[in-house]
């Protein structure tokens, strides 16, 4: 799997701050993810914890659900996740179960992140079966996701 570029990875990380905004505007946190396969988008993910009075419902989950769905399979490692926040640590395992090799990020999450917590489940090499960690790209569209996680109602 090659890197996408970076004009890309912009292009990428305008269509999760669009979902971003969906989510913000009916009252969930302003996250947005998208699963990209051989250079298209082949699912996307809106946040929906509020929404669906479900926990699960997060972005990044909702994209691999789609994904999965789509193509008819749970392995995922020939897609690219593009996302506006640090995958959580429950994503974050959803992420690894799957495979997911690269993982395209706007910003950090802090305390409860996939890669910059206590717990950087993202990063683990402990756990044999899910192979080597994801590299992780960061601070695409930084400003922009910031600025749309400090509109948040």
């Amino acid at each position: 799997m090659t890197n996408p570029k970076n004009a890309d990875l912009e292009d990428y990380m305008r269509e999760c701050i669009s979902l971003a905004k969906i989510a913000r505007d009916r009252g969930d946190s302003p996250v947005g993810s998208i699963l990209i396969q051989g250079g298209k988008i082949i699912s996307e993910g809106i946040e929906g914890g509020k929404t669906h009075k479900d926990i699960t419902f997060h972005a990044e989950i909702e994209a691999i659900r789609n994904a999965t769905v789509f193509l008819g399979k749970t392995d995922l490692s020939d897609c690219i996740m593009v996302t506006t926040h640090e995958p959580c640590i429950m994503c974050s395992y959803v992420i690894r179960h799957h495979k997911i090799k690269l993982i395209i990020v706007g910003i950090n999450s802090d305390e409860i992140g996939g890669y910059s917590s206590k717990y950087p489940l993202l990063l683990d090499k402990t756990i044999t079966k899910w192979g080597d960690p994801p590299k992780i790209i960061s601070g695409i569209l930084e400003q922009e996701c910031r600025e749309l996680k400090n509109q948040n109602h």
